[in-house]
């Protein structure tokens, strides 16, 4: 059997002649340093962060940027790709951060599931349902004509505001892409975002977090907050940006969206969380380090960023080579041209490469020689079985420690990778120990060499959900399939109830924390659909997971299953918001330690927080319990009553429940001091009741009942 060493070769940098300097690759992010060496002459805008020295803002008005945002040392900015050269080189500016926007996070954008609602069941007393809070999220495929963004009764529009950033309606826009909109009449006469019509990710997740369920059971978890939105770019609708603009829709820009989020609660003068159901892979460049440097300056008191830990649980992404063991490998394969994964030591090693075939042709990659290239960097290609493929390594300290050396490894095939001829990964090296992060790809085992099989599925949290400030949100499951609007059932992501579905990915970062933070169910969950996009592909795969079809206005519009962490990200942060109405004020930090002492624990044989549940599954009842500080009552029941309960106006309690009573209950209120203010009793019997209650300051009360299971527990109401 032949095998071929190939030799390594330095990379040409393309810019050598269009830069007077090269640039200082060292300060720049992935995506621009692949601008760097590759742009040629028409020069482009990008949309991207920068850090500065105390006092070094003149150095960007002195190269041309625009600032967008400052928070201290920190913008954002809208600079052109010809200045990145002198930029870098300046001493002022001490990193320039730009990454391509974020891939929603559905399982599958062609297979969607359902669900009743996830919390259905868990209703919260009608007094935490949103009220004077802003729900606000970024995403894909907004319906804005859907029932579900009005009051439960249709009396009130709730989209207070709207930035579509794929908009081309930009005349006299204040906004580096896009333009907004501030005005309910103009936002209802819009209809949707300008991806509408193909994409409906965002109607989904808003329905999730903030939907009045207009006459059905599919209501959101903060179904009266107000509502603000931000229609962002993604690779899924990469087709409505143009060209000219490919380099505005980056990290940089979802953290303005994030601030306009923000600001519009402010006007609104009210609290506000967010919900991004997006995210892409961690690195160790560092590429989003200025991006969570950004969101840490966003969020604080009153202000919340959730995001959803992503789909990848169920593969294989990680392994080491430990210390003693000479090699540890894996197949790899791709369904595109492409396969890239990172490699981080501070030992040295040998990569071995072998694509298989007729010959078996060898490629190796000496850890050591590729640190002593110009830049770091080894290109090399090889002519295997008719077709080339190419191979880059390039070499980087890690930013979390500089003393771990890091490899990024792309293998490029017109044919794809693996796909063809079986492609393996070797690590070689007994007295190396060396982490391997897939990036792109799949790890995969094959016969021509059984013991390549290595790969545990683990530390596939997404960014920016890998942010220390954000709360990252995985998925739970309770249901495998539904019956769709056809009668015919439909399957989906088997997994036991209450516990982790296998697609929900798991920590730790690729910086040694905890994630994700919480979970939420996300398996078959119902929510809206566009009217906009059932009406221009009535025959997609998707529409086969509506649950029902409905008019309005003239309109048909759909009630549809998905699945993913994209649908428990919403869940949590509708939740979060009932929670920021008993207390305006909450933090990300505090948002923690109730889910730390509030939540539902799927696995009693883990220790929590882990890797898998993070604090465990929220539980929105005991955190409000928590937060208001009536879990400290004696006598009242940290389970939630199945009875209804509530305040009429007129000062009567009334207490409603499925089925008459068995025998009799005994009901009381206390006020949130944990004062027994009233004492009664429910006669068996009946299903309802009205009770005298004596005079009450305005505020929120706990009521006890203590009788049958079936009601026995707790609630709050509001006088």
């Amino acid at each position: 059997m032949k095998r071929y060493i190939i030799a390594l070769m330095l990379i040409v940098l393309g810019l050598m002649d269009t830069y007077p300097q090269r640039a200082r690759m060292g300060k720049l992010s992935p995506l621009l340093r692949r601008v760097a060496r590759t742009t040629v002459s028409s020069p482009q805008r990008v949309c991207a962060f920068v850090k500065v020295t105390a006092g070094g803002q003149r150095a960007l008005q002195e190269h041309g940027c625009k600032v967008l945002l400052r928070k201290g040392q920190l913008y954002i900015v809208d600079l052109s790709t010809d200045q990145l050269a002198e930029l870098s080189l300046d001493p002022r500016i001490l990193r320039i951060e730009a990454n391509h926007a974020a891939q929603v996070l559905t399982d599958s954008m062609a297979v969607h599931l359902n669900a009743l609602p996830a919390y259905e069941g868990q209703a919260l007393p009608h007094a935490f349902t949103g009220d004077g809070v802003v729900v606000g999220v970024m995403d894909i495929g907004f319906d804005l004509t859907h029932p579900n963004f009005y009051s439960r009764d249709m009396s009130a529009y709730r989209i207070k505001a709207f930035w579509d950033m794929l908009s081309r309606d930009t005349l006299g826009s204040r906004f580096p892409v896009g333009r907004d909109y501030t005005d309910v009449t103009e936002i209802k006469a819009l209809g949707r975002s300008t991806d509408g019509r193909d994409m409906t990710h965002g109607t989904h997740t808003l329905g999730i977090a903030a939907g009045s369920g207009y006459d059905t059971k599919y209501r959101g978890m903060a179904p009266d907050a107000d509502i603000c939105l931000v229609a962002n770019a993604v690779g899924d609708n990469a087709a409505y940006v143009d060209s000219a603009d490919y380099y505005k829709y980056t990290f940089a820009t979802d953290a303005l969206g994030f601030k306009y989020l923000f600001d519009q609660a402010e006007r609104l003068q009210q609290p506000c969380v967010i919900s991004f159901s997006e995210g892409s892979s961690e690195d160790f460049y560092g590429h989003d380090q200025l991006y969570y440097e950004m969101l840490d300056s966003l969020v604080g008191p009153g202000r919340i960023l959730v995001a959803a830990a992503g789909n990848r649980g169920h593969q294989k992404t990680w392994f080491c080579k430990r210390r003693g063991e000479q090699s540890e490998g894996t197949f790899l394969t791709s369904k595109n041209q492409e396969s890239a994964f990172t490699l981080k030591s501070a030992d040295d090693f040998v990569l071995r490469m072998v694509l298989y075939g007729a010959r078996n042709d060898t490629v190796l990659v000496d850890s050591k020689q590729v640190k002593e290239q110009t830049d770091s960097t080894m290109q090399m290609a090889l002519r295997h079985d008719g077709t080339t493929y190419f191979f880059e390594v390039e070499a980087y300290a890690s930013c979390y420690d500089a003393q771990d050396v890091c490899y990024d490894v792309m293998v490029n095939s017109e044919r794809g990778v693996g796909k063809i001829c079986p492609f393996s990964v070797e690590i070689v090296g007994r007295d190396a120990e060396v982490g391997f992060w897939n990036m792109t790809g799949t790890l995969v085992t094959n016969a021509v060499n059984p013991l390549l099989f290595a790969g545990e599925s683990t530390h596939n949290v997404h960014s920016p959900s890998s942010a220390p400030c954000v709360i990252s949100v995985g998925a739970t499951s309770y249901r495998d399939s539904i019956a769709n609007y056809e009668g015919a059932w439909k399957h989906y992501w088997h997994a036991p109830q209450g516990m982790r579905v296998p697609f929900s990915s798991v920590g730790p970062t690729t910086d040694g924390r905890i994630k994700p933070d919480v979970m939420a169910p996300g398996n078959n969950i119902i929510s809206s659909y566009s009217s906009w996009y059932l009406e221009h592909h009535p025959d997609a795969s998707d529409v086969k997971w509506d649950v029902a079809h409905f008019d309005f206005n003239g309109r048909t519009y759909a009630w549809n299953s998905n699945s993913g962490t994209s649908m428990s990200c919403p869940a949590v942060a509708g939740a979060i918001a009932l929670w920021l109405q008993a207390k305006p004020t909450l933090t990300p930090a505090e948002v923690k330690d109730v889910m730390a002492h509030t939540c539902r624990q799927p696995d009693p044989s883990l220790t929590y927080p882990n890797n898998e549940y993070g604090y465990g599954e929220i539980d929105v009842y005991r955190g409000l319990l928590y937060l208001l500080g009536t879990d400290k009552i004696d006598g009242v029941s940290k389970k939630q009553t199945h009875a209804t309960v509530s305040m009429t106006a007129d000062g009567m309690l009334r207490v409603c429940m499925a089925d008459a009573l068995q025998r009799s209950a005994t009901i009381r209120l206390f006020a949130l001091s944990g004062a027994q203010v009233y004492v009664g009793q429910l006669h068996q019997g009946l299903t309802s009741y009205n009770l005298a209650l004596p005079w009450l300051a305005s505020g929120i009360y706990v009521v006890q009942i203590d009788g049958p299971v079936t009601v026995s527990g707790s609630t709050l109401v509001r006088r």
